[in-house]
């Protein structure tokens, strides 16, 4: 899906001031409401607006430590592996994936003894292999899109036929 230079002003609205109604994005844009709001639409439709919400940091609800980790699982069990991932709650993500292991997961503990205890429940899933763990340090570069949407946004407006 093209994402023109408009939706490129509409989505860093967004990610700069998310708590900002759809009248004061449109009147911000200098566009009509009706103009914003069907870009919106088309947006979500398409899948480049995925969800809305807030942005939580489990550090602050009482998780600080962040690890990923990395499990091996026997074949053909990985879609029961995966959902078995899903009702552990401090797995907060999960990915398939190639190379070293089958599958990536981030995982947010209290402290290095919970963070052991997590790894100790995955171990014992059935269908774990093993795992490999590596703890985060320091955040260096956060969660971000809004260089990746203007980086988009320049390639629209550059491609032949663009303005």
């Amino acid at each position: 899906m093209a994402v023109d230079e408009l939706d490129t002003r509409i989505l860093r609205l967004l990610l700069e001031q998310p708590r900002t109604s759809v009248r004061e994005y449109a009147r911000i844009l200098g566009i009509a409401r009706g103009t914003l709001q069907a870009r919106l639409d088309r947006l979500e439709r398409d899948g480049v607006i995925t969800g809305t919400g807030p942005v939580l940091s489990p550090a602050a609800l009482g998780h600080p430590v962040l690890a990923f980790v990395h499990i091996e699982v026997t074949q053909g069990h990985l879609d029961e592996v995966g959902d078995a991932l899903a009702a552990i709650p401090e797995i907060v993500e999960a990915f398939s994936i190639t190379g070293g292991g089958d599958l990536l997961t981030r995982v947010v503990a209290r402290d290095n003894g919970h963070l052991e205890d997590v790894i100790q429940r995955l171990i014992q899933l059935p269908g774990v292999v093993r795992t490999r763990t590596e703890m985060a340090l320091r955040e260096r570069v956060p969660h971000r899109l809004l260089p990746l949407v203007e980086a988009v946004g320049r390639a629209s407006a550059s491609a032949p036929g663009q303005k």
